[in-house]
């Protein structure tokens, strides 16, 4: 859903187009204290419902752990993704 206004287009196009040092940044404050910022806190990525045969045994582990456990199962696929991903 794209809520800009014409107007915000057209002054974010002509900001996209000039150099870094000509924009007049003086008004924001600099930020030099990151140890409280969360990383991925707005970024949700896409889901997609799957039907999934697990072990049961394996499923009950999970499960045991606590928390959201399909989240957790996502984590451990994800870590092992990256990692074949990093080895090619």
């Amino acid at each position: 859903m794209n809520t800009q206004t014409e107007k915000q287009k057209a002054e974010i196009k002509t900001l996209a187009l000039m150099p870094d040092e000509v924009i007049d940044t003086s008004d924001i404050p600099e930020t030099t204290d990151w140890s409280k910022a969360v990383v991925g806190k707005y970024y949700r990525p896409v889901k997609r419902q799957v039907t999934l045969r697990l072990d049961a045994d394996m499923l009950e582990w999970f499960k045991t752990r606590g928390g959201k456990y399909q989240t957790q199962i996502n984590q451990v696929l994800r870590r092992y993704m990256e990692s074949q991903r990093a080895n090619k």
